[in-house]
């Protein structure tokens, strides 16, 4: 059972968020917090599997929630799936290098929502794809933080961790990557847990993030 933390100040969105995932069989929402405070104190006692947090809420920001609970400082780390009605949002800059499991809209088909949640738990990250051309196109316009060059990682990367690069920095799941690759799931992610130490980072989205930052794959060539 997947244990689901949900912090958002609007009550509507609590209880939508709270039905839609108790319906299904293997996800259950343990806590509901209107703020961030309410969020950090629920997250040390009950230990979810999974943190859903809005960005912008009464007291502590949801971004501030996910570096308490989530952030390189936190112990256990619980990882963190930001909802948000916001396309671009500084906080989100902020987020990616916390290292946030992911982000998805408000507004997403709820089918995705479940099956980031789903993702998320079992150990991989997932983005939104249409935040990923925006986010990604400005974050590199802002931010310089990987510590390898494009030239190095192609170097030590294989030919098939580089294709699964390329079609992670397009938004894609692990499911939509193997079923491209014509390869099984388990393949896609054993080859995602040797690439991420070659690339220096500690999640696929920060992975996709260096892939356009180091032109391995440009904005344009990135699906909406």
């Amino acid at each position: 059972m997947i244990r689901v933390l949900l912090a958002d100040d609007q009550p509507l969105v609590r209880a939508g968020l709270t039905t839609l995932l108790n319906a299904e069989d293997d996800i259950e929402v343990v806590g509901v917090a209107t703020d961030g405070d309410e969020a950090v104190r629920l997250a040390d006692e009950l230990h979810p599997d999974v943190a859903c947090l809005d960005i912008r809420m009464p007291g502590m920001s949801g971004i501030d929630v996910a570096d308490r609970i989530g952030g390189p400082g936190a112990d256990p780390r619980i990882p963190v799936l930001i909802l948000t009605t916001f396309d671009i949002d500084d906080y989100l800059f902020r987020a990616l290098e916390i290292g946030v499991a992911g982000f998805m809209l408000k507004d997403s088909d709820p089918d995705e929502i479940i099956r980031a949640i789903r993702s998320i738990a079992d150990g991989h990250g997932t983005l939104d794809r249409t935040l990923t051309r925006r986010i990604v196109d400005e974050y590199v316009q802002r931010r310089r933080l990987q510590p390898v060059t494009a030239e190095k990682a192609l170097d030590i990367l294989t030919a098939r961790e580089r294709d699964i690069l390329l079609l992670l920095a397009q938004g894609m799941s692990n499911e939509d990557i193997a079923a491209e690759l014509v390869v099984e799931v388990a393949t896609v992610k054993s080859h995602l847990a040797r690439m991420l130490p070659k690339l220096g980072v500690h999640s696929r989205l920060q992975a996709a993030v260096w892939a356009y930052q180091n032109h391995v794959v440009s904005v344009g060539d990135a699906s909406a």
